[in-house]
């Protein structure tokens, strides 16, 4: 069973400031309303410890491993359990028109991805959205 939850925004500004927000992991608390805590190295292979707050008010910690590590376009980390597996993907794309596109998504693989209720699915996706409208804000403030 596979199941994707996917949420993106287009950014005024630089993949590279952009890039910069999304892995400086220790000023999480202090933008980012869904993942406010991350602790751990940004290195492939590594495990790192993430907390999140659902907009529903759900809270839970992972401790997931960095699959993918490619400066100014994409990071991932998969967390697994005997039944579940998720891989978190945040890509980054610069635009034709200027603007870098933004895409953050979860790939739920096993046999669980398909016990979670639409319920769910609707909340993680507008934690999502509420990451992705803060991550937005912090970017282009430092536009200048």
């Amino acid at each position: 069973m596979l199941k994707e939850i996917r949420s993106e925004v287009e950014v005024d500004a630089p993949a590279d400031r952009v890039w910069g927000v999304l892995v400086d992991f220790q000023n999480y608390g202090s933008w980012n309303p869904f993942i406010y805590e991350v602790s751990g190295e940004l290195k492939l292979g590594k495990k790192i410890r993430i907390s999140l707050r659902t907009p529903s008010g759900k809270e839970r910690t992972y401790e997931p491993v960095i699959t993918k590590v490619e400066s100014g376009r994409e990071l991932r980390w998969v967390g697994k359990s005997v039944l579940l597996a998720g891989e978190h993907v945040f890509s980054l794309e610069t635009l034709k028109s200027g603007p870098t596109l933004f895409v953050q998504r979860e790939v739920f693989k096993g046999l669980l991805a398909s016990f979670f209720g639409e319920d769910t699915d609707k909340d993680i996706a507008a934690g999502f959205e509420q990451m992705n409208r803060a991550l937005k804000r912090k970017a282009e403030l430092k536009t200048g």
